[in-house]
């Protein structure tokens, strides 16, 4: 099959896009056809955000990281002095 060069590919795309009736998507047709028989229900236009969890505290982050990696310097040592034997 000849490839089509760039003109001819533009052409396609502008005849497309000038077209007079345009389908809609298929998830257009799923969501009209599941609002016809159950329509959702009115959203303000900036509904309240819901509630917010506070964060953790850098901290606590802080001190969980530390707490790792002290745990996996220990654990290390200690396979090696094990093995040492």
């Amino acid at each position: 099959m000849p490839e089509q060069d760039d003109d001819e590919r533009e052409f396609d795309i502008k005849w497309a896009d000038n077209a007079e009736l345009k389908e809609p998507s298929a998830r257009a047709r799923m969501l009209a056809a599941r609002w016809k028989e159950n329509p959702p229900e009115p959203q303000p236009f900036r509904a309240d955000p819901g509630p917010r969890v506070p964060r953790r505290s850098s901290w606590v982050s802080t001190v969980i990281v530390f707490g790792c990696v002290a745990g996996l310097i220990a654990l290390i040592g200690y396979v090696n002095y094990r093995s040492s034997y």
